[in-house]
Order: structure tokens, then sequence, then C-alpha cells
């Protein structure tokens, strides 16, 4: 199994949850062993932001990238889809602090790289292979790794509303770029009425809507549409950690396993993970048949 990057440059333009204002974003392929690279379109001379879960400085709610003076907001989503689809190189341009929220889930994401086209490379895919649990924990909440013959999620929400079903608040999700597409990668974030009038009037979430979100006031879900899963809200967690987890650095072979963990766990548990060479191993695989992770063919299309 090699290395994946894109067939050709693409763009998209969205909004800026917080800023609300329009945002300009651009991916271009890269070689091998590249990684994830961010760059501001709007700050001239920049340095590149590495996708490095150490230059993780602010997680109040998103995951955000801070290298010197240079900021690379609320990235978790667009990880995802760049996860789920096993993209491993590639250059993305952002003309503002923030990735552009879209319609909340990472389903735009993928739309706009399967639109560019997935490209295999000639050097082979590096996984980074769990081999001994590492576990992090903060109050009631916690989260951990363990080793798996694949990538398995299993998240675990605990909220007493009414809008959320207490059967539908825990989830486990297999990786593979089927699943993904299939039944994780729509799932939205979402947000109660009561904390987006706090934030907006912090000039905050300016650019949020029911078009970006799933609204929630004291009693239910205000979008017209409802939920597109009925465990939906357990499932974007899910998306979220899939995001966080990737600026380990490699795809990950392990069992994720939490219980009401955030980014700002996710990111310890990452940083714990890498804190000792014991915890892990990087390995790679002859061909697409023994990886234990099926990602989409390059010739695959999902319809």
């Amino acid at each position: 199994m090699n290395q994946r990057t894109i067939q050709a440059a693409i763009a998209v333009t969205g909004i800026g949850l917080h800023s609300g204002e329009p945002v300009h974003l651009a991916f271009y392929p890269q070689p091998t062993d590249t990684g994830i690279v961010f760059e501001r379109s709007d700050l001239i001379g920049s340095a590149p932001v590495p996708a490095d879960a150490f230059l993780v400085q602010d997680t109040l709610m998103s995951s955000n990238l801070v290298l010197d003076d240079v900021r690379i907001g609320t990235v978790e989503h667009l990880l995802s889809a760049i996860a789920g689809l096993g993209i491993d190189n590639l250059l993305i341009r952002v003309s503002s602090a923030e990735i552009p929220i879209m319609d909340g889930s990472a389903a735009p994401f993928v739309d706009i790289l399967l639109d560019a086209g997935i490209c295999e490379q000639e050097k082979a895919k590096k996984f980074l292979k769990v081999v001994r649990p590492v576990r992090v924990k903060i109050d009631d909440k916690w989260a951990e790794l363990r080793p798996y013959d694949g990538f398995e999620l299993n998240f675990e929400i605990d909220f007493d509303h009414p809008a959320f079903d207490k059967e539908q608040q825990h989830a486990q999700f297999s990786l593979s770029s089927q699943n993904f597409i299939e039944g994780l990668c729509s799932a939205r974030t979402f947000g109660f009425v009561k904390d987006i009038e706090m934030m907006r009037q912090n000039n905050l979430a300016r650019g949020g809507s029911m078009e970006n979100a799933i609204v929630i006031d004291d009693m239910q879900v205000l979008n017209a549409e409802g939920l597109r899963f009925v465990d939906e809200f357990v499932r974007h967690k899910i998306l979220d950690a899939l995001g966080d987890l990737y600026l380990i650095g490699h795809p990950i072979l392990g069992r994720f396993n939490a219980y009401k963990s955030g980014h700002a766990l996710n990111n310890l548990l990452v940083r714990e993970v890498l804190s000792d060479e014991n915890n892990f191993e990087i390995v790679t695989f002859d061909d697409n048949v023994t990886a234990p992770i099926d990602y989409l063919r390059v010739n695959d299309v999902i319809v």
C-alpha cells in the first residue's frame, strides 16, 4: 500500500465559523513523505504549518494549530476527510486564520478532494501501529488507544437533554473509506442556542447558523430537516476524534475508546502516545490486500 496525494490542484470557498467572512481554501499535490502542511495565503512569506499535534495550542471548541504568530484554526473536520480518504501528502493554502466551516461536517471536503482525484505515489504508506495501551483522563472524561488490527473508534457521550436519545449516545466505527463516506463524514457539529448567543456577544460564531450546525434549544433540535442519523451527535464526536488523531502524523492502527472526550483530551492522548517510542511502531504493507484498512482505490467511485 503506497502513499497518496491528489491528482490536481483544486479550490473551494466557504464561510469562517467565527469571522463570518468568506475563506478561500486551495489544495495542492505534494511529494512523498511531505505530510499534511498548511499555509496562510493572506500572510505573505509566513512559515508553513505542519499538521502536528504538538502545534495545537488552543482547543476551545476546535483544534487550532499555532506556529509562531501563524494560526490555522478549526482543522479537525478537514483532517477527518483527509484521514478517511487515506491521503498522506497535501498542501492546503487558506486565506484566513480558520478553515471554513462548510456545512459543519466533513462531507464537503470529501467531495472536493474526490473531485481532485486520488493519486498513488511510489513510496510505501507508513502506519503508526499502537503496540501497548495508552490512556489519558481529565476528571470523569477519558480516552485511550489500544493495539488492534485496523482502526476502530468507540465513543460514548453523556448529555442529559431531551434532544439526546439516551439509547443513541454510544457508537462504534471501523475505518474504511467506504464506511467513512457512507456513515460518518456527513455528521454535523452541534451547538446550543444559549452558547451561541454567548459566543456572539464575544465576537465568536458570527458565521454560525443552521446551515452549518445542528442547533438545539432547551428542548429540541431546531433544524427543520432534523438529524441526518439517529445518532448524529456521537457520530460527529467520532468524526472530530478522527481528525484530531490524524495529527499524530500517520494513519493509526489501533482501537480508540473514549468517554466524553473532546479536542483537548484527544490531543493529550496523541502527545502521550508519541512521548514514548515503546508505545508504537511505524509499519508498512506490501499491498492493499494485506493492509488492515481498506482505502479507496485510485479509480473507485462512490455513488
